[in-house]
């Protein structure tokens, strides 16, 4: 049985099912929390369900992103393809107008 209250930010795992899971929301108004597995779903329980749980308490995940199918490997920014070079840049192209002023004259 659940006898901790759901915290926003918190990881909890529900030691019936082994899965580990992010309180993202929790509404006391309509009596739900909603929920985020690791995989990226979202899931939503009612308090009174959350109370008949058996989850504990555990450490944030390493990766913050694996929720959203993304990873810090997964730099787009190394890949060559991507690399910007400065050609073919947009402010490469900009030429400046000439002005005639007063220094021209001294």
């Amino acid at each position: 049985m659940a006898s901790i209250f759901p915290t926003v930010g918190s990881c909890y795992k529900d030691t019936t099912t082994q899965q580990t899971f992010e309180v993202v929301a929790v509404d006391e108004a309509n009596g739900a929390i909603e929920i985020q597995y690791n995989n990226g779903d979202i899931d939503e329980f009612e308090l009174e369900s959350w109370g008949l749980m058996s989850i504990i308490p555990v450490a944030a995940t390493d990766d913050a992103n694996a929720g959203y199918s993304s990873s810090y490997e997964d730099n787009w920014e190394s890949d060559p393809a991507y690399i910007n070079n400065g050609f073919n840049s947009p402010l490469e192209m900009i030429e400046a107008d000439s002005f005639t002023g007063f220094d021209d004259y001294i």
